[in-house]
């Protein structure tokens, strides 16, 4: 009990000494976040079975530990079984509970009490005499560490003797015992890297969620696992969603007297979701000695505001131990990517001060995505055919002078490379970077646009069905500095496809109505032929999997999608795939391969079924939204969003890697064709057979209606619905279908 009344003394200490660095919005985390919580093994556990399930044990750091998130300091945990120094060990599911030692194996019990019963012919009369129970104890081996039970069993059969008759006895089994010996075995794996910090990959390194970021990289707290998908989906519950959670570190050289301080920078919303008041970004520190967590520092949710210091001292002895560690967690909604908050620049060192709080670092802040004009990807086949000059003409730039001193500007620069050889370069006026100034005054970010028009330009005499180029912008100010920061590396793809994003969505967005649509409008460097289009719907708070919709492409009219060139038919509607994994795509093809051609101005999208939002993904560090249509009066008028951000919908061009890709087209479905469809007085019916005898006329049942001569259906006398078309002769042809109005 004084143990208990220490540990909760030792936390309000904690609580109370760092109340006085909280800034005017700080307060410490709600009610509702417990001041304890059991502590994560110093093991990090990577495994769905403990059966050859690997445990592993990290090392330990020493001061300083820093991340600013420009690198990934994420440890990372695959198992190898011909590690150095790897060990094992067995463990059994049944123990004898007197030796401690494994049943053997092939052995069954049961925890029914059975028994022997003999029977006297002369008197007939039985008695029976239960077995005597064997005291085992069982091994939970779906968990780790297994959990131990002491139980009591049987021997799973009951035997049956008669007195009078000579050797007449009977023994009948239980049918599949419940206790039988089953072992597994696990596997210990020690990593050593003092390179990495982390122990878990739930919170989300990123470069685009922050709002004006000090540099490149935050880590995002939110309701998504290591693997983007909801904790709880279609769930309203709140509850601690990530964690992040630092190595062991060793403090035992050091005291309260060596002023450690513990700093971090923190946002809520930023690019994502505002967090509400009842969720929370909270930090714990782990003492070692205790095994348990204090909270020592917690912020409830609210909308975006630059991002903040937190600043806090380590006074408390119990920290000081060579297992010392720190962890960020999140209360927030759990069903998707809800609930955003953002930090950067943790800092743990000695010999710090309260006023010590400066980040003293000069970076960029935002990575480039592309060097193209418009489009972060086009096709590698429409890009070499274009005789047009597609480079940017306004890259922008965002750095951050985090001295508090003025500091002379340098030139940058953008290197591209491809294949591992240089390409071309451009230069970035330290004048321009500036923003025209002299120098770059302190704590200041500074916004300025390259025109890369009149210099380099993607090489289009490279061979191949696709290319990849390696594009690298740098910039620097004189101080010494983080040059981790300094840099930022994409690669600018040419594929099959147009796209707007960055390929990271920050947001999920999509019209509601019933029969509502969505069109994304394209300007391509050429009309060419489309296969279907990529998307990336987000798993975010209500699983829309099971909805319905249809790929639909337009013809532009002034601007506005018009007449529609494609629609998949009514019995073959889409639904929205999610993948496992951030920002993947699914591919979408028009259905049985056909090729729908388009002109350079195209728009391609859906008609949804149900009136909910589907999630589409929206990259927010990009603004198309110009290019975004919706109707929700079934194409009557057509609205853009009230919101900026490019739709994460990639149109797919056929091209070179159709091969590739084993991409062919149906010809055959392509030349059946019913027109006019719907139809109310006749339709006719278009072969590419010549020798067509007629067609055979199905209801929706499957089950014949009529047949006809020739290609004129007349439909006056049918009753309003959808019917089946099928070739009388070509079995192999397509069905197609007719509503009749």
């Amino acid at each position: 009990m004084m143990n208990k009344l220490f540990n909760l003394l030792l936390a309000l200490l904690v609580v109370q000494v760092n109340a006085q660095y909280l800034q005017n919005d700080e307060k410490l985390a709600p009610d509702f976040n417990p001041i304890f919580g059991k502590p994560q093994s110093p093991s990090t556990v990577k495994s769905i079975s403990i059966d050859s399930m690997f445990v592993f044990a990290c090392d330990t750091l020493s001061l300083p530990v820093y991340d600013d998130f420009s690198t990934n300091k994420f440890q990372v945990f695959q198992g190898n079984y011909n590690a150095p120094g790897i060990t094992s060990q067995t463990y059994f599911r049944l123990l004898d509970a007197l030796s401690n030692q494994p049943i053997v194996n092939g052995i069954t019990y049961t925890n029914q009490v059975t028994f022997r019963r003999t029977y006297d012919v002369l008197s007939e009369t039985y008695t029976d005499v239960n077995f005597p129970s064997i005291a085992l104890i069982q091994n939970n081996l779906s968990v780790y560490p297994p959990i131990a039970t002491p139980v009591s069993v049987y021997p799973p059969y009951f035997i049956y003797d008669t007195v009078g008759i000579p050797d007449v006895s009977d023994t009948l089994w239980i049918a599949n015992p419940a206790f039988f010996q089953d072992s597994a075995t696990v596997f210990f794996q020690t990593v050593l890297d003092t390179s990495k910090i982390w122990t878990d990959r739930m919170a989300l390194r990123n470069d685009r969620y922050g709002v004006n970021p000090r540099s490149l990289g935050v880590v995002t707290f939110d309701g998504l696992d290591e693997d983007g998908y909801p904790y709880q989906f279609g769930s309203a519950v709140t509850n601690y969603g990530d964690r992040l959670t630092s190595k062991p570190i060793n403090l035992t050289n050091y005291s309260a007297t060596d002023s450690l301080y513990f700093s971090f920078l923190y946002q809520p919303e930023g690019l994502g979701d505002i967090p509400e008041a009842g969720d929370s970004l909270v930090l714990e520190f782990y003492a070692s000695g205790q095994d348990q967590w204090f909270h020592v520092w917690g912020i409830s949710g609210s909308g975006v505001h630059p991002f903040r210091a937190a600043h806090l001292p380590l006074t408390e002895t119990a920290f000081f131990t060579d297992g010392f560690r720190f962890r960020f967690r999140n209360y927030g909604g759990l069903s998707g990517s809800l609930d955003h908050f953002h930090v950067d620049y943790v800092h743990l060192r000695a010999l710090s001060s309260f006023d010590d709080t400066l980040f003293k670092d000069f970076a960029l802040c935002y990575p480039v995505s592309s060097l193209l004009e418009n489009y972060t990807s086009v096709p590698w086949d429409h890009y070499k055919n274009t005789s047009s000059n597609v480079m940017e003409n306004g890259v922008e730039i965002k750095v951050y002078n985090g001295s508090n001193a003025a500091e002379n500007y340098q030139n940058g620069q953008i290197e591209i490379r491809q294949g591992g050889s240089p390409q071309g370069s451009f230069n970035l006026p330290g004048f321009l970077l500036a923003e025209g100034n002299i120098n770059y005054d302190p704590s200041t970010y500074y916004t300025s646009y390259h025109d890369l028009s009149t210099g380099y330009q993607y090489s289009k005499l490279l061979p191949g069905n696709h290319q990849t180029f390696e594009v690298k912008t740098t910039v620097s100010a004189q101080f010494p500095n983080l040059i981790s920061n300094d840099s930022t590396t994409f690669i600018q793809g040419f594929y099959n496809y147009y796209s707007y994003d960055d390929g990271s969505a920050e947001a999920a967005f999509g019209p509601t109505g019933v029969q509502s649509m969505l069109a994304v409008h394209f300007n391509a460097y050429e009309s060419d032929s489309l296969l279907g289009v990529y998307l990336h719907f987000v798993p975010s708070v209500v699983d829309v999997s099971n909805k319905l919709f249809y790929l639909t492409v337009w013809e532009d009219n002034n601007g506005v999608p018009g007449n529609i060139l494609y629609q998949d038919e009514a019995f073959t509607p889409r639904q929205p795939t999610y993948n496992q994994g951030l920002n993947n795509f699914n591919s979408y093809y028009f259905n049985d391969g056909i090729k729908v051609p388009v002109s350079n101005s195209f728009f391609i999208g859906w008609k949804q079924v149900d009136a909910v939002r589907y999630n589409l993904g929206l990259d927010r560090n990009i603004d198309r939204s110009n290019e975004i249509f919706y109707s929700v009066d079934f194409g009557g008028s057509w609205q853009n969003p009230p919101f900026s951000g490019s739709p994460m919908l990639r149109p797919i061009f056929s091209t070179a890697l159709d091969a590739v890709l084993n991409l062919t087209e149906n010809t055959e479905e392509k030349k059946y064709r019913v027109f006019p469809n719907p139809s109310n007085i006749q339709a006719v019916i278009e072969s590419p057979y010549p020798d067509e005898e007629g067609y055979l006329i199905f209801g929706l049942t499957g089950q014949k209606n009529f047949e006809i001569q020739g290609n004129i259906l007349h439909v006056e006398g049918l009753a309003p619905g959808y019917y089946l078309i099928k070739s009388k002769i070509h079995q192999h042809s397509p069905i197609k279908f007719l509503r009749v109005e």
